[in-house]
């Protein structure tokens, strides 16, 4: 039997709203997703570091405070360095357009919106995050 996808859901920099992120963590794990939820405040160096120790297939980054285009880059960039590219990245926020389309060229899989329901990104995962290995 195959093993449930591992998604780590994580909060970067000084965001103090984590609603959202808990909402998605529990619906991910309603759908049978093994997740894994790091809690507020956190450094793309800390989130990098637990998705390696717990394995996982993908990140789901949550941010509201506009920081969006430091902490996808540097969550990557640090991926790539611990030779983990393959951990796809997704997230969602309040992220402008334009924001969004450069996040894709950088290597961020999927941002999702404020009014995305849970089974859309239920749906998105199942149909696009792989298991490694």
């Amino acid at each position: 039997m195959e093993r449930p996808l591992r998604i780590l859901v994580a909060k970067p920099g000084l965001d103090g709203h984590d609603r959202g992120a808990k909402i998605i963590a529990r619906a991910l794990r309603d759908a049978g997703m093994e997740v894994i939820y790091t809690g507020l405040h956190q450094t793309p160096e800390m989130i990098v570091e637990a998705a390696l120790q717990e394995d996982v297939d993908a990140i789901g980054l949550s941010i509201l405070s506009g920081a969006h285009r430091v902490q996808f880059p540097a969550v990557i960039e640090l991926l790539a360095k611990r030779d983990a590219s393959d951990i796809m990245v997704f997230g969602g926020g309040i992220i402008p357009e334009d924001d969004i389309a450069q996040l894709s060229k950088e290597g961020v899989s999927k941002i999702f919106t404020p009014g995305t329901s849970t089974d859309e990104i239920i749906d998105w995962i199942r149909g696009n995050v792989r298991q490694r290995g």
